[in-house]
């Protein structure tokens, strides 16, 4: 009996087994695209949210991520890094923390998608206090003023703002450059404003100053 079984198993083999593998790919050929999954991977933008505002990010994350996406074949033909958001929502940020984990559960994709893998599965960011101070506004000229002139600077001091580290006492907000060089009545310019430090921002929407350069005669 045993015998009878195994030579009806082995008998014509050859053209048993082409059976199953054209039994297969008829059975692919018309399963729906829909129900065929696959996978892709895509370099996603990370962007960073809900930043507290008595922070101030010094140390921004890396620019992308790799992330691995697993879809019906039919969506993920379509899918590109735009509809994929990296979301690094740092609502809960504190000075001492500077990695951050990522896991596929933070990304956003379409319906019928997943995030299955996400590389790097952690990223660096560094953050400080926020302060803001006004800071005196200090003409810079090209030239030499007399003694006797007198310079009137409107504003004379502006809010900045910016990470607690980059503030030094000395620091001032400077004027462009001034020519006076040939100057010989009361002239009035207006000049930009330059911050002492990039990473320092004007709190207001004031980035020029008015400079007024009073000549007299020496007495």
């Amino acid at each position: 009996m045993i015998r009878r079984v195994r030579s009806l198993i082995v008998r014509n083999w050859g053209l048993k087994l082409l059976s199953l593998v054209l039994s297969f790919l008829l059975w692919l050929a018309l399963m729906p695209e829909e129900k065929i999954f696959s996978e892709k991977t895509l370099t996603v933008p990370i962007e960073t949210r809900n930043l507290p505002p008595a922070f101030e990010i010094v140390e921004k994350p890396q620019a992308s991520l790799e992330v691995t996406l697993r879809a019906p074949n039919r969506l993920l033909s379509q899918l590109t890094p735009a509809d994929v958001a990296a979301v690094l929502d740092l609502g809960r940020a504190t000075v001492n923390q500077e990695d951050y984990p990522i896991n596929p559960d933070m990304i956003g994709v379409p319906a019928g998608a997943k995030a299955v893998r996400v590389l790097p599965n952690k990223v660096r960011v560094k953050i400080e206090r926020s302060k803001e101070d006004l800071m005196e506004v200090l003409p810079v000229f090209v030239g030499k003023l007399r003694p006797e002139w007198k310079v009137e600077v409107v504003p004379s001091k502006v809010f900045v703002r910016g990470p607690e580290s980059k503030f030094k006492a000395k620091d001032k907000v400077r004027t462009s450059p001034i020519d006076v060089t040939n100057l010989a009545r009361t002239a009035v310019f207006e000049a930009d404003l330059i911050l002492p430090k990039p990473e320092l921002r004007f709190t207001s929407a004031v980035t020029k100053a008015k400079v007024t350069v009073i000549v007299s005669e020496r007495p």
